[in-house]
């Protein structure tokens, strides 16, 4: 009998679990070490006065990627995740009063946008076509291969990508595609924000990134029952099913290496011997703090940073017919308030608010009967030093001043319940580096080239998962690192048997 190959996992966020859980069903036995005292990582979850509240991610699109992992581990998913398609993926509303509700029917969204802002249906629907080609086409390239490792991108349908390319999606901003593509301002604006999908500012990033809307306009959005925390409910059970080991409030101190080769970690100053190590820490703090190589850290900050959030979690005392489970309130100043996070590193004064609300799905078990669970959140630059404190207050002021004008409702009078989480906070329970979400921005047109591999060049047997990796952040990303980073680990264990 063989022992079998020993893996651990750094960190147990989404991809850390979905990582765990691709190597467990490969034969590994897999021990999964965490600083915090739970499971998720930045899909975490708390509850107050009977209002839940997830903490992190509040969109869940392509729940294909879940169930794979179900799939490969042999475990019905139905025994462990429930989920519905969303009817509509987003209400829009804008100062003028103008309101569009986004239907998750290409169709029936085309005529909103037509009947709402006169934007021409035909517009819209070639839009939508061409961001499902450049999907299936470059992303399904780009997202599920390592871009860094030749052998996989052989096997990778290149050249029919590269065909389907046009000038404007790579040399032209998002804002300047979507600006020669819709005669609207409204709908330009609507279409800007999937910029704001991996915290990247629509008028610097490439137009590459319209193949976003995909997902939500094609593919359409869904709900998970329970809230966004079953999905990591689901994935920790399924783990433990596979026989992963858990070991929460231990972080890991640093990583062993010898012989250019990785031999374990350390966690409570003892070593823990293992032949893979994954880590699905921010790839800036595994180089600084677990591998002590502060020059290849210095390098990874070279990238600009992705945006980060303010989040306000309110228990609001009243229901509200007009809103739905995402909602979106728009800045009229759209370029500035990109502006002022990435280049003045500021809040700007006319924020775009989104509104999550669970309790639209699970009346009577998000929320108390009657009322609504709210959670209320900005974008906002990483944090270099800004006074938060000054930030959240203003901040706070003039989103209730925002909503209160456009639900022309006295929004203050109605929160019961308030809790925040602002970038330190996110970047101390998180441990994302500034409490950028994403990691590195893709404010820039070889971004995608730019982010760290997931796997190690100088390291054998140190591979990376997560959202400051290949292909990014989000949950849909996070789980196609893992999904990457284990056709690596495949690859490698098998070339090491033959040697």
């Amino acid at each position: 009998m063989h022992a079998k190959p020993s893996a651990i996992i750094i960190g147990a966020g989404v991809a850390g679990l979905a990582a765990a859980i691709r190597l467990a069903v490969q034969g590994f036995e897999v021990k999964v070490f965490e600083q915090a005292d739970h499971p998720g990582g930045k899909l975490g979850y708390f509850e107050t006065e009977g209002y839940h509240f997830d903490t992190g991610p509040s969109l869940f699109t392509q729940p294909a990627n879940i169930e794979e992992l179900f799939t490969l581990a042999d475990e019905p998913v139905e025994d462990y995740f429930h989920y519905r398609k969303m009817p509509d993926s987003c209400f829009y509303f804008y100062e003028d009063g103008t309101v569009i509700h986004a239907s998750a029917e290409p169709e029936k969204f085309a005529d909103e946008l037509y009947q709402k802002t006169g934007e021409p249906i035909e517009q819209v629907k070639k839009y939508l076509s061409t961001s499902e080609k450049l999907y299936e086409k470059v992303a399904n390239v780009f997202l599920n291969h390592s871009l860094h490792k030749k052998s996989t991108l052989w096997k990778a349908p290149i050249g029919k990508a590269l065909r389907t390319v046009r000038p404007l999606h790579m040399f032209s901003s998002l804002h300047q595609l979507n600006a020669s593509h819709f005669k609207q301002q409204k709908v330009v604006q609507l279409f800007n924000r999937y910029a704001t999908y991996n915290g990247s500012n629509p008028y610097k990033a490439p137009g590459m990134l319209s193949l976003i809307p995909h997902l939500e306009h094609n593919e359409g959005t869904y709900y998970p029952e329970g809230g966004m925390i079953s999905i990591t409910k689901a994935l920790y059970k399924l783990a433990e099913k596979k026989g992963v080991q858990f070991f929460f409030n231990q972080p890991v101190e640093r990583i062993i290496r010898y012989n250019q080769r990785v031999a374990g970690v350390v966690v409570n100053g003892k070593n823990v011997p293992a032949s893979v190590v994954v880590s699905n820490v921010d790839v800036y703090f595994t180089y600084l703090r677990l591998l002590n190589d502060h020059e290849t850290a210095k390098k990874i900050l070279k990238q600009e940073r992705s945006s980060s959030a303010l989040i306000f979690y309110w228990g609001i005392k009243k229901e509200f017919t007009q809103l739905g489970l995402h909602n979106i309130f728009f800045s009229e100043q759209y370029e500035k308030e990109f502006d002022h996070i990435f280049r003045l590193k500021k809040v700007f004064s006319d924020p775009t608010v989104y509104i999550n609300i669970t309790s639209k799905c699970e009346p009577g078990k998000q929320a108390p009967a009657g009322k609504e669970n709210w959670f209320v959140m900005v974008n906002v630059p990483a944090n270099v030093g800004q006074d938060w404190e000054k930030m959240k207050e203003a901040c706070r002021s003039l989103i209730i001043e925002k909503l209160s004008r456009m639900l022309k409702t006295d929004i203050a009078s109605l929160i019961e319940t308030e809790n925040i989480l602002d970038p330190v906070l996110i970047e101390s329970k998180t441990g994302s580096y500034q409490g950028s979400l994403y990691g590195t921005s893709s404010n820039s047109r070889m971004a995608a080239f730019m982010r760290h591999p997931n796997f190690s060049r100088q390291i054998q047997g140190l591979y990376f998962v997560g959202g400051s990796v290949h292909p990014g952040g989000g949950i849909p990303l996070c789980l196609k690192s893992a999904a990457i980073m284990a056709k690596l680990v495949q690859h490698d264990q098998q070339k090491k048997k033959h040697q």
